[in-house]
């Protein structure tokens, strides 16, 4: 590789990263060719994920750069020839004083919001609406308890049946989307009938493990009307990568009005049998 090359690909390098760094979302609900960055966070969950990343991108940078320069500092003032009668120096109490505080407080930095962080996506204290989530090989199942408890399951819309008139897309269009009101405290109960699975929509900062005989709570608040994409996360057999998840955000008045076709549409629907132990849920906490 001539020096003009090298001089490229570094080049292209510092661009990829600068552009990473100064656009932390280039994408919308669906990923795209070159893409680069978190989806667009459409929850305070996810806006506080978004936020703590670009933290960590900034501390990252700062460690990174240091060690760099530190090291060709290394390099030229303690190489054979700048310094040919090496020093014989074997302690430093400042500087092995330095090097464990310093990385002790920058661990303290980042521990301290992270753990806000897992707390404030953990529960909802004021749940206006509840959805219960179930994990099947391999669909996902729906039930609004407070809604009349209207319930379906919802699955993968086969390749060959994509109609790019609904705006319907290979791998992440469901026949029975989820359909949740904007500016609602959600309470979302995750649960599994068979196997671990993993309930997971990058815009809304969630990602909630589905266990047989347990509830897993978290909560979202969707500030955007849209449709938002997913998958499951968690490797639960040959058809784990067909297991997708499609929510529509609406308003609140179109909420109500697919709730009454809802009704009706699944009104001949039970609710899943489940081996779900709601002891298990303790809202106290």
């Amino acid at each position: 590789m001539t020096q003009f090359n090298k001089f490229l690909a570094l080049a292209a390098l510092v661009l990829t990263g600068a552009v990473a760094f100064s656009c932390p979302a280039l994408a919308d609900t669906l990923p795209h060719n070159w893409q680069l960055g978190l989806q667009e966070p459409v929850t305070p969950v996810a806006q506080r994920i978004q936020d703590f990343h670009t933290t960590l991108l900034y501390i990252i940078t700062v460690i990174t750069v240091f060690v760099t320069l530190l090291m060709f500092y290394v390099f030229i003032r303690f190489n054979k020839r700048s310094n040919p009668k090496p020093s014989t120096t074997t302690h430093n109490v400042a500087l092995e004083i330095a090097w464990t505080v310093i990385p002790v407080l920058i661990l303290i930095a980042i521990v301290v919001p992270s753990m806000k962080l897992l707390y404030y996506g953990d529960r909802t204290a004021e749940p206006e609406m509840t959805l219960k989530v179930t994990g099947y090989q391999w669909n996902w199942g729906y039930e609004y308890p407070d809604n009349d408890n209207v319930n379906f399951l919802s699955y993968l819309v086969a390749e060959e049946d994509i109609d790019p008139a609904k705006n319907q897309v290979r791998l992440l269009s469901t026949d029975n989307p989820v359909v949740l009101p904007i500016d609602t405290n959600i309470q979302v109960l995750v649960t599994a009938a068979d196997v671990l699975h993993a309930w997971a929509v990058p815009a809304f900062g969630v990602k909630t493990d589905a266990v047989p005989g347990r509830i897993n709570e978290t909560w979202v608040r969707i500030t955007k009307p849209g449709v938002y994409y997913g998958q499951c996360s968690e490797i639960c057999g040959k058809d784990h990568g067909f297991m997708p998840i499609e929510v529509h955000a609406v308003t609140k008045e179109e909420f109500q009005e697919w709730l009454e076709t809802a009704k009706e549409k699944f009104s001949s629907n039970t609710s899943f049998d489940a081996p779900v132990n709601y002891a298990l849920l303790d809202t106290s906490k």
